[in-house]
């Protein structure tokens, strides 16, 4: 069982990003995903959410307009599009994997994590 984050890097302010989070050994369909980011000296903050139904979504107040979460069930994957990049989103991002919707930002409620891909904004 894991998750494997990809695309991640260094970008300039203003630029983009597209964000993997490639899922086996367990059905992704069956949990709501998420993208939570850390940055250095800062607790993990959950950044967007999608539920098990591919129609519910969170985001953070603070990227909203600019990040747009997805996923594939079929290809088990889910993405994090980053648009207008700042470089306070410069973090680790790491996806996860809930059981409950209700319980989206607590830690207890979930099975899988990643490792983490590394953001970085910077000119």
């Amino acid at each position: 069982v894991q998750l494997v984050e990809s695309g991640g890097g260094l970008v300039q302010p203003g630029g983009s990003l597209r964000l993997s989070c490639a899922a086996s050994g367990f059905t992704l369909g069956t949990y709501h995903m998420t993208w939570f980011r850390q940055a250095p000296g800062k607790e993990r903050e959950l950044v967007a959410a999608i539920g098990n139904d591919g129609i519910s979504r969170i985001y953070r107040d603070s990227v909203r307009g600019r990040f747009t979460i997805s996923r594939d069930n079929v290809k088990k994957t889910v993405y994090l599009q980053l648009d207008s990049l700042k470089p306070e989103d410069t973090a680790v991002y790491l996806c996860g994997a809930a059981r409950k919707w209700s319980d989206i930002e607590s830690m207890k409620n979930y099975d899988y994590w990643g490792l983490g891909t590394q953001v970085t904004v910077s000119s």
